[in-house]
């Protein structure tokens, strides 16, 4: 049979001319937008009353110059001092310490409803109440420091505080609307990793929280920029009270209002453009931009030893969510270097118990210990101490997970999502754990995405990812929550592969699953469970060819 090389000759088309449809509405209104914009324009330039000649005398005149560097100072240290204080607040408000959220909360309302007017007069006038500031050990007469409460205060310094107090109210909730905003998966994903509680809000929380707060900080900026001029009942030089001296002596109002219009915008227009540039740097990560970075990095071959997994013993541990028992009386003894799928219906308590493995979720009876550590507490005789939580996420370390809806850090790159944990919490340079994590890269397939944002990998890829930083702090223990339930059907294949291949590596693998094919070929050990116990536990050929109990024949039959 002789091979056809020649195209199949295709008919010539004749070239035709694209017209695109003409929208008259849309022209009528352009012409009669232009025609508005400048008969303004003409009415502004061509009217002597205006005075332009004023408004050019004044507009660099040192005086207003001094008024306008005021209007700044006061708009740069109000909004510094105010975000500040209104990031810690808004840190309280969201803490666990009902002291804290009180405290917080009876701040934000006392000054959101205090007008900054009359703040600031009560601070400018704080010398009637209280004749000295002073310094001391409380209900004692041991004093630090003190002086004088009318030589302290001046005008300047009164703004700046009712400013700040002002700006750190209202901050306050802009923040911590932000911090909600946040996925909750995030949060689970840092204590999963072991991250202590100030770099997950530092690297993780608020970074991310940056894209819902700062439209709205501008607006607060920017407000205060103008609100600045409130500060005239001070009797303090700012841009807005300077132009009331100047135009009250001269009588030329209209030019000099429009010096400060000028000003004003100027601020404005520089304060729009920072937040452009800074809410693209927060939105790194956010949009699935097609244009990946790409660098050449040498990843090293994967040379080391197999991991060596721990033991796992689960002792009649209970759990309950309000009255209902998601937890009964489940026990179980996982082998060093085994491979469990724990099997069930929805809401049996397979995730729930995945997650008191590594105490993401206390509880309520019973215990857990890797390699004969408690997981959690601390135990003296018959008592246990529940763990600080710092201690807690230490102990997490030896514990990986990987969750059903990936909780990579999206503002963050593949290579970074990787290199974060060993370099905060076990110490390593810069250039060993990038080495590591290329080298799990490597190792799951995903060599040439560590520039990528996770947000431009496919689904399968990022659960892949999400594999590799869990190995990247070397777990004892790598516990997966339903790995493929997230994922399109053509993509659990290679989530699954990676999994067989970790299956040999010696770490202990924990997977809560509803992959049967998977489970019968890749584990040491099934389990089912349901209503929060475990009805089963057996070799894959034991449970799926002859179950013991009734329900997990009943469920395999329905599933398989």
């Amino acid at each position: 049979m002789t091979a056809i090389t020649d195209p199949i000759p295709q008919a010539q088309e004749p070239d035709y001319r694209i017209v695109p449809a003409r929208h008259w509405g849309r022209l009528a209104g352009s012409a009669v937008a232009l025609v508005i914009l400048g008969a303004l324009a003409q009415s502004v330039i061509t009217n002597p009353r205006w005075g332009w000649d004023v408004f050019a005398k004044w507009f660099f005149e040192p005086t207003v110059l001094a008024a306008l560097g005021t209007t700044l100072s006061l708009t740069a240290l109000g909004a510094l001092f105010g975000f500040a204080l209104g990031t810690v607040l808004a840190l309280a408000r969201v803490s666990s310490s009902p002291l804290l959220v009180a405290l917080s909360w009876g701040f934000i309302w006392l000054f959101r409803s205090i007008p900054l007017v009359v703040l600031l007069l009560l601070i400018n006038n704080l010398g009637y109440l209280y004749a000295n500031i002073s310094l001391g050990v409380p209900f004692t007469d041991l004093t630090l420091f003190s002086f004088p409460t009318t030589q302290s205060i001046t005008p300047y310094f009164a703004a700046v505080l009712g400013l700040t107090l002002n700006m750190g109210a209202f901050s306050a909730e802009i923040i911590r609307g932000g911090i909600l905003s946040v996925d909750q998966g995030q949060h689970e994903a840092a204590a999963a990793l072991g991250l202590p509680k100030g770099q997950e809000s530092r690297r993780i929380i608020l970074p991310q929280a940056m894209r819902a707060i700062l439209p709205t900080a501008f607006n607060e900026i920017i407000g205060l920029a103008k609100g600045t001029s409130v500060v005239y009942i001070l009797a303090l030089p700012e841009l807005f009270y300077t132009i009331q001296i100047i135009y009250r002596r001269n009588l030329e109002v209209i030019p000099l209002l429009m010096v400060a219009t000028a000003w004003y915008l100027v601020i404005l227009s520089v304060l729009s453009l920072a937040q452009y540039h800074i809410e693209r740097f927060f939105s790194r990560g956010a949009l699935r931009s097609t244009a990946v970075k790409t660098r050449i990095r040498q990843a090293a071959a994967w040379t080391e030893a197999p991991a060596k997994g721990g033991t796992v013993d689960i002792r009649g541990v209970c759990k309950s969510f309000g009255g209902v028992r998601v937890l009964d009386n489940v026990s179980l003894h996982l082998a060093p270097g085994s491979v469990t799928a724990i099997l069930g219906p929805s809401g049996s308590g397979k995730s729930t118990l995945l997650r008191t493995i590594n105490h993401l979720e206390r509880a309520d009876q019973g215990l857990i210990s890797i390699d004969g550590a408690l997981v959690g507490y601390r135990q003296d005789g018959r008592t246990l101490y529940e763990l600080k939580e710092p201690e807690i996420r230490a102990k997490r370390r030896d514990v990986g997970m990987v969750f059903q809806n990936f909780n990579l850090f999206p503002h963050l790159t593949v290579l970074e999502n990787l290199t974060l944990a060993p370099m905060s919490l076990r110490g390593l340079p810069r250039a060993e754990a990038e080495a590591l994590a290329l080298g799990l890269l490597a190792r799951v397939g995903l060599a040439d995405k560590a520039d990528a944002w996770p947000r431009q990998l496919s689904g399968g890829q990022q659960q892949r990812v999400a594999i590799a930083r869990a190995l990247a702090l070397k777990p004892k223990v790598l516990l997966f929550d339903e790995p493929t339930s997230a994922l399109d059907p053509e993509l659990v294949g290679e989530v699954l592969d990676v999994i067989k291949t970790l299956a040999r590596s010696g770490t202990t693998l924990v997977v809560v699953t509803h992959e049967m094919g998977f489970a019968r070929e890749v584990a040491d050990t099934v389990v089912f469970m349901e209503q929060g116990r475990i009805l089963e536990t057996g070799s894959p050929e034991k449970v799926f060819t002859a179950p013991d109990h009734p329900r997990t024949a009943a469920f395999l039959a329905k599933v398989l």
